[in-house]
């Protein structure tokens, strides 16, 4: 089954380009530009105005979308905000978390972070701001365990861990356990689930919203672009973050001059005016989901099959000598494989140089697939890999 159809004006800009990097750009379908094109039209009919149909309209669709594909139920919308990425999130986590020690922020973590994480942290090191321990995710088999008992001992005031491993790709399970050391008054408990969101079947189920903040976003699986990063809030954690937007009181602006209100739910997280488009865009798209009769079950499925005809194509070539980090195994599984061999930097510039687009972090080649694959992409870069 092709899916091509659906990403036209993407895949006609530049016909010649083999892009194995879903888990990376993903390519915008074409309903993105629909809901491009309504964001631009509603800020020319509406001006001032726009706000209104923002924040009443297009917000609620998209945090409901976002909380039905978690597994939190549609219902459960007011637990998500939005901002223009992750990172901003976690600044804003970082000065509302409780401080029990009373010196620096104590944050336990992986050594396996995204950048974003993994920078921002190193530079609070330097600064004295935080104290900062990482759990080595190798040996991976006992990762989850050890990392999960070492957050059980109570001294981090923060605990932040991915789904899915960026570099890797392997699947951090199971989180129950850890999810439930939450509290409001500390630890706080955040997943980064950059790479699960819409990647896996309901991430971040219901009883896990109670007790656990997650960080997403629109740029990868969801297919809508960058400025769609979300967080999942719990109820009662951070009911008055220091680092606040006008948007936080967004609901009730009628407040005494020099009063600092916050709205209750997820918006006492909100920053300040912000790019709507990347909203449109999402709720389009979820639209053309639907009419397509294609759930993250689905999609999985049409992926799966390509990684699979991958694994085996690319075992008869140089690939073949590299170690896939991580296997298929018939449970859930990232969006890319990971290769890991000291060529792989190479691997990725050769087949960049003919036009086909992976990417490389460190030692590690990925490859992403996504709806807009087929079985002649993964038969176009077996071809490709020949000649590496």
């Amino acid at each position: 089954m092709s899916y091509k159809r659906l990403f036209s004006k993407s895949l006609e800009a530049d016909p010649d380009r083999l892009h194995i990097a879903a888990h990376s750009h993903h390519l915008w379908p074409d309903a993105s530009r629909v809901g491009q094109m309504r964001c631009w039209d509603d800020a020319a009919a509406l001006a001032d105005h726009k706000w209104d149909k923002v924040m009443g309209e297009v917000w609620p669709e998209a945090a409901a979308n976002v909380a039905a594909e978690l597994g939190m139920g549609n219902d459960q919308w007011r637990r998500i905000v939005f901002a223009g990425n992750t990172h901003d999130f976690i600044i804003r986590l970082a000065a509302a978390c409780p401080r029990r020690a009373g010196g620096p922020l104590r944050i336990l973590t992986s050594d396996g972070e995204f950048h974003s994480a993994r920078r921002q942290f190193a530079r609070w090191v330097e600064a004295g701001e935080i104290t900062l321990e990482t759990v080595a995710v190798d040996p991976f088999d006992s990762f989850a365990e050890r990392f999960t008992a070492r957050a059980a001992e109570g001294a981090h005031d923060l605990v932040m861990v991915s789904q899915v491993l960026f570099g890797s790709g392997r699947v951090v399970a199971p989180l129950d356990a850890l999810v439930e050391l939450g509290q409001p008054e500390g630890s706080w408990v955040v997943i980064d689930g950059y790479h699960s969101f819409m990647a896996f079947e309901a991430p971040f189920p219901r009883g896990w919203s109670d007790k656990a903040f997650f960080l997403g976003g629109g740029y990868k699986y969801a297919m809508a672009g960058e400025g769609m990063g979300f967080m999942c809030c719990p109820p009662g954690f951070g009911p008055r973050p220091p680092l606040t937007g006008w948007f936080a009181e967004f609901e009730d602006l009628t407040l005494p001059p020099g009063m600092v209100g916050y709205a209750e739910d997820a918006m006492r997280f909100m920053g300040a005016t912000f790019d709507p488009s990347a909203l449109y865009r999402w709720n389009a798209i979820k639209g053309m989901l639907i009419a397509e009769g294609l759930d993250t079950a689905t999609i999985n499925a049409h992926v799966a099959a390509l990684q699979e005809q991958a694994v085996e194509a690319l075992a008869g070539t140089v690939l073949g000598e590299a170690e896939l980090l991580n296997p298929i195994d018939g449970g859930p599984h990232a969006r890319f494989l990971a290769y890991r061999h000291e060529r792989a930097a190479d691997w990725c510039a050769a087949l960049k140089a003919e036009g086909c687009v992976t990417d490389v972090r460190g030692e590690v080649i990925r490859f992403g697939f996504g709806l807009y694959h087929d079985a002649r992409d993964v038969d176009a870069l077996a071809a490709l890999a020949k000649t590496l």
